[in-house]
């Protein structure tokens, strides 16, 4: 996870410079950057009348290039940047459909019961046809989608007796628009009775109802009083202008940003006295003003701030979000981070896209849960002090100059999804290349898996979870009925192969314990010679004894006759091993010349006990490879307690004989820790 995170920010900071980069370009072929402010009277007619159509401006009434140009100053200054996406917007001309209601309940859910939106309705009675054409309704749906406007047709026949209750008994339009400047408050509906059936118009009334909510100051005693006044809005917008109403973009942000912000319009047309605007800072228009709890932000003086409807989104956006803008942002992250897992995963094509189909769901599902306490979290009514201040760290870090560049790749990225998404591919592939070298440098097999050798393995993995314990899940004694229900074995039986070939995984092997034989000094002559004596005298006894003996022993019978040896027997010491003991007593003949040449090397000194695990049993030679251990040998031990060499039990392991050679227990289950037995007396046995 935490490499698919690293990944991403670099992802985010080579978007960054890539668009530092583009900026560098674009001054170097046209000498101006985004930011620079633009001369109206240098523009065309065209261009100047696309910049009011965006900020949302009638010009209906202005025949005369001068009277637009000044309608364009009074709006507020204008930017390269925001000329350049009016342009573009304007070239794009996709066409944006309207939603065709089909009833009562589907109008209701869509326009009555949304309260942060403005819905325009076309609304066609019984055998009426409409009240604007299709190419007019198309137009106007164009026109007011730039500004969140949602439209709509209603056609009376799908529900007529709907339409009597509501009293459209002939075609018109349907305006909806919150009635209240709380969050989720009434919706009124408003009906066009103008004459004039012209976009124009049609739109002239839409702005003029949907500014009738702005709160609209007309002289400097009201802005004194106003300025002055605490109530619940936190944040405030303020629009000094000489206007006769606010723009189209601002009356929609009021709407859409019900209860979190206030918007309020100044209009200082007939204002005499403009001495208290320099009191508190503003000494041109026109102007917009963020006041905060924190200070005054004067919004247009850093990148990406233009006068639009985008930019002011995004920008109040950032300062006042709602819970759910947070959790779309980190609904957007965790997925980009999760498709990383397409790229850092190597091997089949196949299992690339199904460990990055994991991922997905993994990564969902952990963010929606994590998510349900939040919002329980924030429902707490003594949280209000917790909310103020994050509100307040999210200002103060949305008013810097780095968060504006952000806001600004935002809007150009958001505005070029193909260039977005060409840059996450090419992100991914040098990810993908540096992995690939990187893992075989460290000569990983997966890297030059097919497909058909991956879906091997995963069937393979797959019958092993079903059929087979999971060795890693085994942490304690497990005590399995397998061989005792009659049931789970005629199971087992109907799958001849799988008993044959059991498919345990080997993961285990590396949790095995592992150490260094060490022994603590060297020997005498003498004593080898004594020693080997005595071994030998107590090796021709004890094989007496054994061919007297009966063929069925338990196996703590013959413990025991190992402890009951006498001291000088040199190759299993006071403790003696249950690994050699069992197989010498398989073959009593050969132990007696392996106990005198293991003695010629390692024998000689005796061995550092301590060095070994509390749960092994203390013995010197291997039973696979039938050699003692020598003095530095890397040793493994089972979970039984036998102990081998390292390589000797790995290669009987990894052949697929997952018990210990000795007594068979299971290599993959944990047993009770053998404790050694204490010290026996002095007395020889007889």
């Amino acid at each position: 996870m935490w490499v698919k995170l690293c990944c991403l920010l670099l992802y985010f900071l080579a978007l960054f410079v890539l668009a530092r980069v583009f900026e560098a370009v674009a001054w170097y072929e046209s000498g101006f950057l985004a930011t620079q402010l633009v001369d109206p009277v240098a523009l065309s007619f065209r261009k100047l009348r696309t910049i009011l159509e965006c900020r949302g401006l009638g010009y209906s009434g202005l025949p005369e290039k001068k009277d637009v140009r000044e309608l364009v100053e009074k709006s507020g200054d204008l930017m390269e940047g925001e000329l350049y996406s009016a342009l573009k917007e304007e070239e794009a001309s996709e066409s944006v459909s309207s939603t065709n209601f089909s009833g009562e309940m589907h109008f209701y859910e869509l326009v009555e019961d949304t309260k942060d939106g403005i819905w325009l309705v076309q609304v066609i009675a019984n055998d009426r046809s409409p009240l604007v054409g299709k190419v007019h309704w198309e137009k106007m749906v164009k026109k007011v989608s730039r500004f969140g406007i949602r439209a709509g047709t209603f056609n009376c026949s799908s529900d007529p007796r709907y339409c009597r209750r509501r009293g459209w008994l002939k075609s018109t339009l349907i305006m909806s628009v919150p009635q209240t400047s709380t969050s989720k408050g009434k919706v009124m509906l408003k009906e066009y009775s103008g004459r004039k059936i012209e976009v124009e118009h049609i739109f002239k009334w839409i702005t003029a109802h949907a500014a009738s909510r702005i709160k609209t100051i007309y002289n400097s005693e009201h802005l004194k009083e106003e300025w002055n006044k605490s109530d619940q809005y936190r944040v405030k917008i303020y629009l000094f202008a000489n206007l006769d109403q606010p723009p189209a973009f601002f009356s929609a942000l009021s709407v859409k940003f019900t209860g979190r912000v206030e918007f309020i319009f100044v209009n200082v047309e007939n204002w005499d006295n403009k001495s208290y605007m320099a009191e508190i800072g503003i000494y041109k228009t026109p102007s917009y003003i963020l006041r905060t709890p924190e200070g005054i932000y004067r919004y247009g003086n850093n990148t990406g701030e233009f006068i639009s409807l985008r930019a002011m989104d995004s920008f109040l956006r950032s300062l006042q979000p709602e819970v759910n803008d947070l959790f779309v942002l980190s609904l957007v992250l965790v997925n980009l981070m999760a498709w990383m897992d397409l790229f850092i995963t190597q091997g089949a094509t196949i299992k690339r896209f199904v460990v990055l189909i994991s991922t997905l769901g993994t990564y969902n599902s952990l963010l929606i849960i994590s998510w349900l306490p939040v919002l329980g979290f924030l429902q707490l009514p003594y949280l209000d002090s917790f909310y103020e201040y994050s509100l307040k760290l999210f200002r103060y870090s949305n008013t810097t100059t780095l968060a504006s560049w952000v806001r600004a790749d935002w809007m150009f990225y958001s505005s070029h999804p193909a260039l977005f998404l060409s840059t996450y591919l090419g992100h991914g592939l040098l990810i993908d290349y540096f992995e690939k070298k990187r893992r075989r440098n460290n000569n990983t097999d997966e890297v030059n898996a097919n497909n058909l050798e991956w879906l091997s393995s995963l069937w393979d993995w797959y019958t092993s979870y079903l059929f087979h314990p999971i060795a890693s899940f085994q942490h304690f004694p497990f005590d399995s009925d397998w061989d005792e229900d009659p049931d789970l074995f005629l199971e087992r039986l109907a799958f001849p192969d799988l008993w044959l070939h059991p498919l345990i995984p080997t993961d285990y092997i590396k949790n095995l314990p592992m150490w260094r034989f060490k022994c603590l000094g060297m020997h005498s002559d003498e004593e080898m010679l004594e020693t080997f004596q005595d071994s030998e005298s107590d090796s021709d006894s004890e094989n007496k004894e054994l061919f007297s003996s009966e063929k069925e022993v338990s196996e703590d019978d013959e413990l025991n006759t190992s402890h009951r040896r006498g001291e000088g027997e040199p190759w299993c010491g006071a403790e003696t091993c249950l690994c050699a003991n069992k197989y010498c007593h398989r073959e009593p003949y050969e132990r007696k010349a392996r106990s005198y040449g293991s003695y010629g090397t390692a024998g000689d000194m005796e061995p550092d006990w301590s060095a070994w695990p509390s749960e092994m049993l203390h013995c010197t030679e291997c039973v696979v490879c039938l050699e003692n251990f020598a003095n530095g040998c890397l040793l493994m031990g089972l979970p039984c307690g036998h102990v081998f060499h390292q390589n000797c039990i790995v290669m009987w392991l990894a052949g697929g004989r997952h018990c210990c050679p000795v007594c068979r227990w299971a290599s993959y289950k944990k047993k009770q820790p053998y404790t050694h037995p204490q010290p026996l007396s002095n007395d020889t046995p007889s």
